[in-house]
């Protein structure tokens, strides 16, 4: 059977809005800007055959000026994403060559690792679509808008959803060709709403988003035992 061509698209085109005027994508942890982890460790895959970067226009020319200085192991496209994260994705799946199976993953959680990227690629054949994720730790209230409780679900049915997603390349560019107005958080969603059924696959609690400026130490805590281990 014929191995599948993988690529990935890394998502960077976020304003960092949450973030008290800080950039997310290229501030420096542990003297590496925070997208240098995501993309070391896709480069690093050999199942991966290609890398788009997808980057908000303002932040181009930062990103060639970090190329230049990287010795990531494969070539690493990029292209400008748009305002919306529906937007960049688009713009992603258009600038890959072909390919069979797709990863998508935030730029903002560098703590990926080789073992996530390896639990995708092996959960994604049986439904075409998959996403990281990990049990859920705390109750989970559903609340109205007068912060009145609802109901609670029952713990053991949720799961903190997580990136990297991973598609085969032709439904989930059918899915933004036919939903671009979507309004949603991330792919796998998108693909449920096409009545696409998603594995979900164990990522890492350490595998968390960058959202706010608390979380860069957090992060860097993370890494940094990483790099002792």
């Amino acid at each position: 059977m014929k191995e599948p061509i993988i690529s990935a698209i890394i998502l960077a085109a976020g304003e960092s809005q949450r973030m008290a005027g800080i950039d997310k994508i290229f501030t420096p942890v542990l003297n590496r800007p925070i997208i240098d982890y995501s993309i070391s460790i896709l480069a690093e895959c050999p199942e991966i055959s290609e890398i788009v970067v997808v980057l908000a226009k303002s932040k181009i020319e930062t990103f060639e000026v970090l190329s230049g200085q990287s010795n990531w192991q494969k070539p690493i496209l990029y292209c400008a994403g748009g305002s919306r994260r529906q937007d960049s994705v688009m713009a992603g799946l258009s600038a890959l060559n072909p390919c069979d199976l797709v990863i998508i993953h935030d730029g903002a959680r560098p703590c990926i690792t080789k073992e996530i990227v390896h639990n995708a690629i092996n959960s994604v054949l049986e439904t075409g679509a998959a996403t990281a994720g990990v049990p859920t730790t705390d109750t989970i209230k559903i609340v109205n808008k007068n912060a009145k409780v609802i109901s609670t679900p029952l713990r053991e049915t949720l799961w903190n959803i997580q990136t990297p997603q991973i598609f085969k390349y032709e439904l989930i560019r059918k899915a933004h060709l036919e939903k671009p107005n979507a309004d949603v958080t991330d792919d796998a969603t998108l693909m449920e709403q096409m009545g696409v059924v998603v594995k979900v696959f164990w990522g890492s609690y350490s595998n968390i988003k960058i959202t706010n400026a608390r979380d860069i130490y957090i992060v860097e805590s993370i890494l940094s035992e990483g790099q002792e281990s």
